[in-house]
């Protein structure tokens, strides 16, 4: 059995930085900031995208605030997927087609969005059928403990005894590379995000790619 877990923005979709968008509405228009503060969002968890921006603007996180906020970002987001005219990446559409008729892989997420976020991106794109379980950002503030989340679903959900060689992770950011061997799992990086092919090669994945338009390599592997 072969099991691949997709992260979402930079690997399976761009989405035109309709998240940050509506992250960042949401904690100005329910809290009546300024922003002043850049965060770092590539590679990480919404939880921790979420603490950083608000302890940047001096407001205490409680769990009112942080359920205001996250349902704040939540109603924002269906209409800044549209307004950011977002796509499909390269060689996506074909590469799960190929890999849905497999009949000894299956296929789930590791991504650093919340699962309600991971949803309405991935149902925008008419990707929302094609993954059944996965590790996702609601509760862990590092990427290696989403990894560990995404292994006990496919523990759950594939099977218990399912050897770590047989998970490949496809990220497209070091951290996902990181989190990759966190658990021990095969790591196929893309230069779809904002990392260079060389700066994801020097952090050592197994495969490494400009996209995955022509995922032969890749293939060769599974």
């Amino acid at each position: 059995m072969l099991v691949c877990l997709f992260d979402i923005d930079g690997t399976l979709l761009a989405s035109g930085g309709a998240g940050k968008a509506a992250l960042e509405a949401a904690v100005r228009e329910e809290f009546g900031v300024v922003l002043r503060t850049q965060v770092p969002y590539a590679g990480r968890t919404d939880r921790a995208i979420v603490r950083d921006l608000l302890t940047a603007h001096g407001i205490e996180e409680t769990p009112a605030v942080l359920a205001r906020l996250l349902r704040a970002y939540l109603e924002r987001l269906p209409q800044c997927l549209t307004d950011h005219h977002g796509r499909v990446l390269p060689g996506i559409h074909p590469l799960l087609a190929h890999l849905r008729q497999r009949r000894d892989c299956a296929l789930g997420l590791l991504t650093g969005n919340i699962r309600a976020g991971a949803q309405a991106k991935l149902r925008h794109f008419g990707l929302a059928e094609t993954f059944a379980f996965g590790g996702f950002g609601d509760h862990h503030f590092d990427r290696d403990d989403v990894a560990r989340e995404a292994l006990a679903a496919v523990r759950r959900h594939v099977a218990a005894d399912i050897p770590t060689e047989r998970i490949w992770v496809i990220g497209d950011t070091p951290l996902d590379i990181r989190c990759a061997r966190a658990i021990g799992a095969k790591v196929a990086a893309v230069a779809t995000g904002l990392h260079t092919l060389e700066q994801l090669e020097a952090a050592a994945p197994d495969v490494a790619l400009p996209d995955l338009s022509d995922p032969e390599p890749l293939l060769r592997c599974w």
